[in-house]
């Protein structure tokens, strides 16, 4: 296993990354951040700002698996829907 952790700058442009990440239970955190230039806060965080916003599914399965949340939609977070869906952009 490899941790690792830093900030990154990047050139202007379209970028991939990958991530794998498996966490059975550990209650290990996987966080990915990133700001716009010039900016002052994280793009990813404002759903989570205006979750009013999102239709929050709360049924459903896209399978089995041995973690619930990650295959069974919820109230709040959940695998198969994240926090819902979009209500027009209020969320974005």
């Amino acid at each position: 296993m490899r941790a690792s952790g830093g900030a990154v700058t990047l050139t202007a442009g379209n970028h991939d990354l990958r991530i794998d990440y498996i966490e059975a239970g550990g209650g290990q955190v996987l966080k990915l951040e990133w700001k716009t230039p010039g900016a002052s806060d994280y793009p990813a965080s404002y759903p989570y700002s205006h979750a009013s916003n999102l239709f929050d599914v709360t049924s459903g399965s896209n399978g089995t698996c041995s973690i619930s949340v990650i295959c069974n939609a919820g109230t709040g977070w959940d695998g198969p829907t994240g926090l819902g869906t979009p209500n027009g952009v209020g969320a974005f």
